[in-house]
């Protein structure tokens, strides 16, 4: 029996991008230097980041609100654009003077080439504006989740687990910082393996690994880490 996600409403807090692709076909050196010369016949742009969480939860059913920062430029009208397309119901703060982030890949024969990144940090952004969206949201939410690419936007990720909790709504973090002290009262922590060593160190079996996890949970008065 398929799960009824229809009634459910989930805030994605985080850094969002636009994945883009140039494709094409490669059959030439350059004489310029020694790399492919890549025909492009095929461009296409896509969400990403937090983007492509709140993407995610739409295709499963449920209603998605989406909290970030974009450019006021033509890649964040694109991204404004695709998420229109996707149903995703945008508050995304526009900061003029910042470009959108934004990942360019080119590809050709199945392969990735190159990727080209376009991305300014933004950690000094004044985010009231965002807080204050995101606190009136809350009054109809179900969970919030957090989506950190480490870009900025969840520099201080405590100001939406602590608005969160006040409301008992859970609160599920993807963490990407180098310490989970930022995540302290979240509801669950999804670390990959590479992301939990990172921070707990290197963890040689599965023992070890669920005695660093449980070491996690208590210090940082989480319900879980998965």
């Amino acid at each position: 029996m398929k799960a009824d996600f229809s009634k459910a409403r989930i805030l994605v807090v985080g850094d969002v991008m636009l994945d883009r692709y140039w494709q094409g076909d490669a059959h030439r050196i350059s004489p310029e230097a020694p790399v492919p010369v890549v025909h492009v016949n095929d461009i296409s742009n896509r969400i990403g980041g937090s983007g492509n969480v709140a993407m995610n939860i739409v295709s499963l059913g449920a209603n998605a609100a989406l909290f970030a920062r974009i450019g006021d430029d033509l890649e964040g009208r694109e991204l404004t654009q695709l998420l229109a397309q996707s149903n995703i119901e945008n508050h995304c703060l526009i900061e003029p003077g910042l470009p959108t982030t934004t990942k360019l890949r080119v590809l050709s024969q199945h392969q990735q080439l190159i990727r080209l990144d376009f991305e300014q940090s933004h950690q000094q952004i004044d985010w009231t504006a965002l807080v204050d969206q995101f606190q009136h949201a809350l009054e109809n939410a179900d969970i919030v989740v957090l989506s950190d690419y480490a870009k900025g936007l969840l520099e201080d990720a405590q100001i939406y687990i602590q608005r969160a909790n006040q409301r008992s709504i859970p609160v599920i973090v993807d963490p990407k910082k180098s310490s989970f002290d930022n995540y302290a009262g979240a509801w669950l922590l999804t670390p990959n393996h590479k992301e939990f060593e990172s921070v707990v160190g290197r963890c040689p079996d599965q023992q070890a690994l669920e005695e660093k996890a449980h070491m996690i949970i208590d210090d940082h008065d989480l319900n879980g880490l998965l």
